[in-house]
């Protein structure tokens, strides 16, 4: 990295090492959520505006959009692209956030973006009495980043939550991507299809195409109203290209692509789901858009080759524990389906943790169809909902619970016979605690 970007801005000038950063972005949490793109403006205005200086893929979406980013990301690089990334929330290091090339950015421009940002904030405070959240920092971070010290050829920019107000949607998107619509963070998105999706499709900009795999009717009526008020191009999931799961392979799925400008049979993916078919289908079309040049077979080795952390990944495979990030009913129901599809025939247990914020209720009922049994546990965080509030939520049989939740995935391994499946799920903050543990602790991962 060039490291002059950052030595340029002497004025206000602070010096912080990796903790320090990482503390002080964290204690923006204090000021939760406050939906709105001024403080957003007024940053990007101060640092040149280097949110205008990227070619960018704007994703929102109330599932798939990791994933979706996933198999476009792999499919660029494959072709010879630089692409960075900006995802939320992160599995493995809160590094990985802002990412190049799938390689997150190294302490120390973790620490020097913090610093450029710092008095900035400490100048908006004093001047505007205004105080920028921790997600509108870590975005401003990333778009100085991509914009003025490290310039990627395509930016694949995930929004945070909704789309309409996200601190994201001050990009200029060369294309906007909608994975789906769903039941997800009510108390801010609203208690409607209808409402969550005006939220979703407020990142369709003025003439800009947009690309979407949703599907639920109320879903798409809103997404075609806004294109249409801003003149974008609409390219939708079973109308202007489909995708069809084949077969099951043993890694992951198979599935034909279809669009006016290109077919491709037989594509193979890395990853299990046949939700996972419309998330690449999705991949392949937004790419469609991009004035980018890819060949059929960097499409398919693109394709193959992605992978995206804590997603119905196997972390553990004797016995095989499986750890799946389904956080919310739509995730809940496409977990079930994948369980089905590929463990229809094996003894599977289930974990289960989830925030207090979350419809687990609903969500527990769910899982009790694909499982044998189900013990829900918790972990140390501030939103996260007691393993015996959780326990006495399910109306169903064969349930238990245990607080700690290191002792219980050991309680589970010690008894589970060979062609048993554990599958861990719920709040991705939880799966990411759980697969850091494995990984640490089990060798052969």
């Amino acid at each position: 990295m060039p490291p002059y970007f950052y030595k340029k801005r002497k004025r206000g000038a602070v010096s912080m090492n990796y903790s320090q950063a990482v503390n002080w972005i964290h204690s923006r949490l204090k000021f939760g959520i406050k939906p709105g793109l001024e403080r957003m403006e007024w940053l990007m205005n101060q640092l040149g505006r280097p949110h205008t200086n990227i070619l960018v893929v704007h994703i929102a979406g109330t599932n798939g959009k990791g994933s979706t980013l996933s198999f476009m990301r792999s499919i660029l690089q494959e072709a010879g692209y630089s692409v960075g990334t900006f995802t939320s929330p992160y599995i493995e290091t809160f590094n990985e956030r802002i990412s190049m090339n799938g390689i997150p950015v190294s302490d120390s421009e973790i620490a020097q973006l913090a610093a450029v940002m710092r008095p900035l904030v400490e100048k908006m405070e004093e001047e505007l009495e205004e105080s920028p959240t921790e997600f509108e920092v870590i975005t401003a971070m990333a778009f100085y980043y991509f914009g003025s010290v490290n310039k990627p050829d395509v930016l694949l920019l995930e929004t945070g939550l909704g789309g309409r107000l996200d601190s994201t949607n001050i990009a200029e998107p060369a294309v906007s991507v909608i994975t789906n619509v769903g039941y997800d963070h009510m108390n801010i998105l609203g208690d409607t299809i209808s409402e969550i999706a005006a939220e979703k499709a407020g990142i369709i900009k003025k003439g800009i195409p947009v690309v979407t795999a949703a599907e639920n009717r109320e879903a798409l009526t809103v997404i075609r109203q806004f294109a249409a008020k801003q003149q974008a191009p609409l390219y939708e999931l079973g109308n202007h290209f489909s995708a069809a799961a084949k077969s099951r392979g043993e890694y992951g799925e198979i599935f034909d692509y279809a669009a006016p400008s290109l077919q491709l049979t037989s594509l193979m993916t890395n990853m299990k789901g046949r939700h996972q078919v419309k998330n690449a289908a999705l991949a392949i079309a937004a790419l469609e858009v991009l004035p980018l040049s890819l060949s059929e077979k960097e499409i398919r080795e693109g394709i193959r080759q992605s992978s995206w952390s804590g997603r119905f990944e196997e972390i553990i495979s004797t016995p095989k524990v499986i750890v799946d990030g389904a956080h919310n009913t739509e995730g809940i129901n496409s977990l079930i389906d994948t369980v089905q599809r590929y463990y229809g025939d094996k003894i599977v247990h289930m974990i289960f943790s989830a925030l207090k914020d979350k419809p687990y209720q609903e969500m527990i009922s769910l899982l009790s169809e694909a499982s044998d049994s189900i013990t829900f546990t918790s972990f140390d965080f501030p939103r996260a909902e007691t393993a015996e509030n959780l326990f006495k939520a399910a109306k169903v049989q064969h349930k238990s619970f245990e607080e700690d939740w290191k002792k219980l995935l050991l309680q589970k391994m010690e008894t589970m016979r060979e062609d048993d499946v554990l599958i861990v799920t719920g709040s991705l903050y939880f799966i990411s605690e759980v697969r850091n543990y494995c990984r640490k602790n089990f060798l052969e991962k």
